[in-house]
């Protein structure tokens, strides 16, 4: 049986050619700042998203809790969106590491919008028993809100409000290559919108393993001191890095596939009486969808058992992610197995 992963698109693998450039990579000590294919990598990112200057991390969570270290500061709020990456899924390290507070903001389709943050946002003229804003995280594209992504009116309305208040604003850009092919924004007109950005190798761009992040010389300059405080600074890690060059090179613009094939599937599934989707809802390579008259759980199940695998992220939800690793030929099959299922 053939099996079909629409888990996440962190389960790609590094193709041949990704792995040759690996075996091929030259390397030195990153924490002496002496890896060349690392400082390549650094090199690149910069010119990708227009800052000053970029660290190799382990990990996009590793990337937004060293901003919400500096930036946010022990005992300070820090505005996100209600269901947002780093809120859920970051093992609470906002508050267990960097000490911050971070504050739930609702926002339709997981968009922050500068008339619903003024109700959450405590200005520094405010009492003194209040705990002060400081940051504001946007996530772009935001994975529980289905892949949804910040345009430019959006990122222009929470940049003003954050220069209004004197907040630090951090786009969480795990996906925001997906972004970019959305929207028609290059990756360097949405990280001017903001003082820091994140965006992640290992997820639909296929490389094994890091992220990168980018901002001013002066706060890179800090980065470096808390990765290395975290346990994060790396050897000789010319050697993923070079997975992480070599798909920022070759494995952009194949993106638009995903956003695609998450379009085909949703439009497969709108059309049973088991699943509630809107196919004119999916911007990228995420979708989730509702069951009707049966479990998620049950139905996730009922998938596996025919070689689709999924999560079900509610009682009656489950999400589906497509990524490199899944093709438009797999796309028919598995909608093949969507149209033979039996409810």
């Amino acid at each position: 049986m053939n099996i079909y992963d629409l888990r996440s698109d962190t389960i790609t693998k590094p193709s041949e050619a990704m792995r040759k450039a690996m075996y091929k990579a030259q390397v030195g000590d990153d924490v002496y700042g002496e890896d060349p294919t690392v400082n390549k990598l650094q090199e690149l990112s910069n010119k990708i998203t227009g800052k000053k200057s970029s660290l190799f991390v382990s990990s996009g969570s590793m990337a937004n809790l060293i901003t919400l270290f500096i930036n946010g500061g022990r005992g300070k709020d820090v505005l996100m969106h209600n269901e947002a990456h780093s809120l859920h899924h970051e093992l609470g390290a906002p508050a267990a590491i960097a000490g911050v507070n971070p504050i739930g903001v609702p926002g339709e389709r997981g968009i922050l919008r500068s008339e619903i943050l003024q109700e959450y946002v405590n200005p520094k003229s405010g009492a003194y028993h209040d705990a002060k804003t400081s940051m504001i995280i946007i996530e772009n594209t935001h994975n529980f809100a289905g892949g949804t992504c910040y345009y430019k009116e959006n990122l222009k309305d929470v940049q003003s409000f954050a220069h209004k208040y004197g907040l630090s604003l951090h786009i969480d850009g795990a996906r925001i290559f997906n972004a970019s092919i959305a929207t028609g924004l290059s990756v360097k007109e949405i990280s001017s919108y903001a003082d820091t950005i994140t965006f992640c190798l290992a997820k639909g761009l296929g490389a094994p393993v890091g992220a990168i992040l980018s901002g001013s010389k002066e706060f890179i300059d800090e980065a470096k001191i808390v990765r290395k405080m975290l346990g994060g600074g790396l050897r000789q890690s010319g050697i993923i890095a070079a997975g992480g060059l070599y798909a920022l090179e070759h494995n952009i613009p194949r993106l638009i596939e995903d956003h695609i094939n998450a379009k085909t599937l949703a439009k497969c599934l709108n059309g049973k009486a088991w699943a509630k989707v809107d196919p004119n809802t999916i911007e990228t390579n995420i979708l989730f969808f509702d069951t009707v008259g049966i479990p998620a759980s049950k139905l996730e199940r009922k998938l596996a058992r025919r070689g689709i695998l999924c999560f079900a992220t509610g009682e009656n939800t489950i999400r589906f992610v497509t990524s490199l690793s899944v093709t438009k030929q797999d796309i028919n099959s598995i909608c093949g197995i969507i149209n033979s299922l039996e409810i």
